[in-house]
């Protein structure tokens, strides 16, 4: 697919998503997001795709939301233009396949949010992160709501409520993002990480993503049975059969997806 605002590709079992906004720094209006959100779900569909890098054009990955959509409107229009502009961190939290942003310049606010909802994160030596809505009067619940969950309350409470940048070394220390690269190696540095997931087990995969998103919101007893349950019922599937016996006889495994 080659659309305006958002494109998206596929490398094997890899997907592509690149926000495609590069003059205005890949903010979002509703055209954008509502493009970036159906290509989450298009991408969450194919059952070829075991892994999505979502990597941005232009010297920025993303600058937040385009400040001319803040018109005079009533609470419930922008109630309505929110749900359509958030959609995607509705989609990344339903969605079974792994994600990886690719990060380069600024990440700040609904950018920002979206770098940190995937479930990892490579981010060029240049990239910088921030909240900044605070700034300009407003404030960056959304991207909070994934940050605070990576750094805890406190140091969230002081990004959120500063507005200040964190370098992508800072975001390395914080648990922000998962590897710093040199800005010129970024596409290959995500690559290789996407290529070396994309070789494991799908079911693996989906079903430890499942168990990060739904272990920590329960008490300590209801984890251990959840995590038994999961691994129960990959333990049963062909494909954990498989990769015990390719793993024995020294072969690489042949993934069924069952």
């Amino acid at each position: 697919m080659n659309d305006a605002l958002v494109r998206t590709r596929k490398e094997g079992r890899i997907g592509w998503i690149t926000l495609h906004r590069p003059e205005a720094m890949n903010t979002f209006i509703v055209a954008f997001a509502d493009q970036l959100d159906q290509a989450l779900r298009r991408m969450e569909d194919d059952p070829e795709v075991t892994v999505v890098v979502v990597d941005a054009a232009g010297k920025h990955y993303c600058t937040g939301i385009a400040l001319e959509q803040f018109t005079p409107r009533t609470q419930r229009e922008y109630r309505e233009l929110l749900h359509r502009i958030d959609a995607f961190y509705r989609t990344l939290a339903r969605m079974r396949t792994v994600t990886i942003a690719a990060v380069q310049g600024y990440a700040v606010a609904n950018g920002a949010g979206l770098a940190f909802a995937c479930d990892l994160t490579v981010a060029a030596d240049t990239a910088r992160f921030g909240t900044t809505a605070i700034n300009v009067g407003l404030i960056c619940l959304g991207p909070a709501a994934a940050m605070a969950r990576l750094v805890g309350r406190k140091k969230a409470a002081e990004l959120l409520l500063t507005g200040e940048l964190v370098s992508a070394a800072d975001a390395l220390a914080l648990g922000l993002v998962n590897r710093v690269v040199p800005e010129a190696s970024l596409a290959d540095e995500a690559l290789k990480l996407a290529q070396k997931l994309a070789a494991k087990s799908p079911l693996a995969l989906r079903i430890g993503k499942e168990g990060l998103n739904r272990l920590p919101d329960l008490p300590a007893l209801e984890r251990i049975d959840l995590a038994d349950d999961l691994f129960a019922t990959l333990a049963a599937t062909q494909d954990a059969v498989e990769g015990v016996s390719a793993f024995l006889e020294k072969r690489a495994p042949t993934w069924k997806e069952r």
